[in-house]
């Protein structure tokens, strides 16, 4: 090619793969500029509503991540467009594409496995709902009780970026994730075991963890984050010297840790007050 046609070549072609290429810039930091401002509105909401007492709405944490979601698959719609439309100015005919494509799309599925299965994983998860950004959640191996719990802070369709009760932010990809607890959905539970000695008035033990439970459900300042009175489903277990008792509370979504927490209080307090905790358990009041 010649200067001439060189020159031709660049105010023609040259000047449209340029624009094609800003365009899609410009209009990648629009759709991020859009989604953050989307995202920001529904942070804002959610402050407001733990601001009043209340727990972030099932509506409030599924438009996040589909805010979330939504923006990546724009992008990556987006810069692939923008990739073909560069492609034909620069005269490549897609015909002549075929072939190495399909290599390289042979390619991408020895060894590009783990990406596959993250990306089908992420779009099974989002589908089904399993959870959402704000969610309080375990991750776990099949059959297991222990494994990484956290609250999501960002659900790609490739990875769920976690963050733990120490501040780690931990990134799972999708495709790794075998078993999810979700502990923030629709509603919690409490279930705390009191254990009592036997040679203890059982009776004294029941009446008083009762009047606890009664007392808690009326308290103003925990009845916002309590779905119904706390109950004493009785004797949990037996063992060697002590039986267990069982209070549960059915809590909003992520305020069982605090219910449960305030319920082991009131419940030590009251027992060691009736005289039936050991002497080797000694809680003492905050004024005290």
């Amino acid at each position: 090619m010649d200067f001439r046609g060189l020159s031709r070549w660049v105010r023609g072609s040259g000047l449209e793969i340029l624009m094609i290429a800003i365009g899609a810039a410009l209009a990648g930091r629009f759709i991020h500029w859009v989604g953050a401002r989307y995202r920001r509105h529904i942070d804002d909401e959610v402050r407001e509503q733990i601001e009043k007492g209340g727990v972030v709405s099932e509506h409030a944490k599924r438009s996040r991540t589909v805010a979330q979601v939504a923006e990546w698959a724009s992008e990556v719609v987006l810069y692939f467009l923008a990739g073909l439309l560069i492609l034909n100015r620069a005269g490549i005919p897609f015909s002549g594409l075929v072939a190495p494509a399909t290599v390289a799309g042979a390619a991408i599925g020895f060894g590009a496995q783990q990406i596959v299965q993250d990306l089908l994983a992420g779009f099974f998860l989002f589908a089904e709902r399993q959870f959402s950004v704000g969610d309080l959640v375990r991750l776990a191996q099949p059959g297991q009780a222990v494994g990484i719990s956290g609250t999501v802070e960002e659900l790609t369709l490739r990875v769920t970026r976690l963050r733990t009760v120490q501040g780690e932010l931990v990134f799972i990809p999708n495709g790794a994730l075998r078993q999810v607890t979700n502990l923030s959905k629709e509603w919690s539970r409490v279930v705390v075991d009191i254990p009592v000695p036997a040679d203890q008035d059982i009776e004294t033990a029941v009446r008083v963890l009762r009047e606890v439970a009664a007392k808690m459900g009326q308290d103003p300042e925990w009845k916002g984050l309590l779905m119904g009175e706390p109950v004493l489903a009785g004797v949990e277990n037996f063992e060697v010297g002590y039986l267990q008792l069982r209070l549960i509370a059915r809590t909003l979504p992520g305020k069982q840790f605090e219910v449960g927490r305030e319920l082991r209080l009131r419940a030590a307090l009251a027992l060691q007050e009736a005289g039936v905790v050991p002497p080797a358990i000694n809680v003492r009041r905050p004024d005290s």
